[in-house]
This record gives structure tokens, sequence and C-alpha cells, in this order.
């Protein structure tokens, strides 16, 4: 398509969780609030997602203590209500952060966090939405970054995980004090519209993006 398509031709719409905003003050001069847009903020993927993807499998059927020994300094969500689970680094906090379903971070490197989202959507399957780099590039400029950042995407690329298609995708949102490093995951299940994005201060990225792959591999959606 010549021109990136609106959010309701994407195919879904915000339905967002009622919390009370969570605010921090950021360190080393950034900014004193992380809103919630700026919280889920998005990037690439390149780490495979086999080994991963095979240990979180177990998260349906075995008890979440099994599933945090099978990765080692990472602590598990599995949400059976809306049909998702990951890993996250051990040492995060969940915060309560408006239209974000969950979210862990780091209190003191609050640009360090995970995030979830969910839209209602009619379509069956990612891919119904258009090409990875299409959908993300809308995604990323009407819901995972504030207007006054300027994004750039780095990567968008699909994946196929126990036969569920995922795209994956790496960019990097600047506002006017900080640069934020991110990864991402979106996918289809359930009648839901399913995002995930973590990531890191630029300044840290060297230093995190191992622990950030590994939080975008691990991410799942099934069936209810």
């Amino acid at each position: 398509m010549a021109s990136l398509p609106a959010l309701p031709q994407l195919g879904f719409s915000p339905c967002f969780k009622r919390r009370a905003p969570f605010l921090v003050k950021a360190s080393h001069g950034e900014n004193a609030v992380v809103d919630a847009q700026s919280e889920v903020v998005g990037r690439r993927q390149t780490l495979a997602m086999g080994a991963v993807a095979a240990s979180i499998s177990l998260l349906a059927s075995a008890p979440v203590s099994f599933a945090a020994e099978s990765l080692k300094g990472f602590q598990p969500v599995l949400d059976k209500t809306d049909g998702y689970s990951f890993f996250y680094p051990f040492g995060w906090q969940e915060v309560v952060v408006q239209g974000q379903d969950k979210v862990f971070k780091d209190v003191i490197e609050p640009l360090e966090s995970v995030s979830v989202n969910l839209f209602p959507t009619s379509r069956q399957d990612i891919k119904e939405l258009g090409p990875p780099q299409e959908v993300v590039d809308a995604l990323i400029k009407k819901v995972l970054a504030p207007s006054s950042q300027t994004t750039k995407l780095i990567e968008a690329a699909e994946h196929v995980v126990d036969g569920r298609s995922y795209y994956t995708f790496e960019f990097v949102a600047k506002a006017s004090n900080y640069t934020r490093h991110a990864l991402g995951s979106i996918s289809i299940a359930n009648g839901k519209f399913y995002t995930l994005t973590t990531g890191s201060n630029e300044r840290r990225w060297d230093k995190m993006k191992e622990k950030l792959h590994t939080v975008v591999d691990s991410f799942k959606v099934f069936a209810l």
C-alpha cells in the first residue's frame, strides 16, 4: 500500500482498562513522568524464538514455579484470563499504568520496562492487517509513541510459533531529553490484538539488549 493505514483500517480500536497513572522520577535527568505511551515504545528482535518459545509453552500446563526455573534470572507471567504469557527480568516490579493491561519495570531505571496492551479486533490473524513493516509503522506512530517524539523503525519481521504468526520489531523513540530503544511483539487471538513492548534508555541498550530480546522472544498468546 502506498500510505500507512489508519487504526480503524488495522482492524482494532483501543480498549483500555481504567487505572490510575503511575508517576516516576526518571534518573540522570530523564523525563520526570514516564507516561503510558512512552512506556510502550517497541523495537526489533534478533534472537531466535525457538529455545525460549519451547520453555514458555510449558506455562499453559506446568506450575509457575517450574516455569520460573526454566529461565534463570527471569520471572514468568501467565494470564489465563486474557490468554498470554511472557518472562520479565527478576527484580522488575509490577506497577499500575493507565491504559496498560500489565506493566513491569525497574523503578531505578524507569525506561526499562515491559508492557502488554490489548485491543479488540475482528481479525483472525495478524497477517490480515498487512505486511509487518506497514502494520508496525502505523502502530508505533498511532499508539506506541506520542506525537512529540521522533521515531525510527529499525526492523519488523514475521515469525511463526506453534502455528501462530507474530510480528516482532525494533524501533527508537527520541524525546527532548532521552532516547528509548525498544523491542516489541504483536499477534492476534481470542478476538484480541496483543501488543508487548519492552525497552531501555539508549545509553543502557548494550547492557540490556540481551535481556530485552529474551522478554520479547518469550511472549506467547494462546487460545482460551
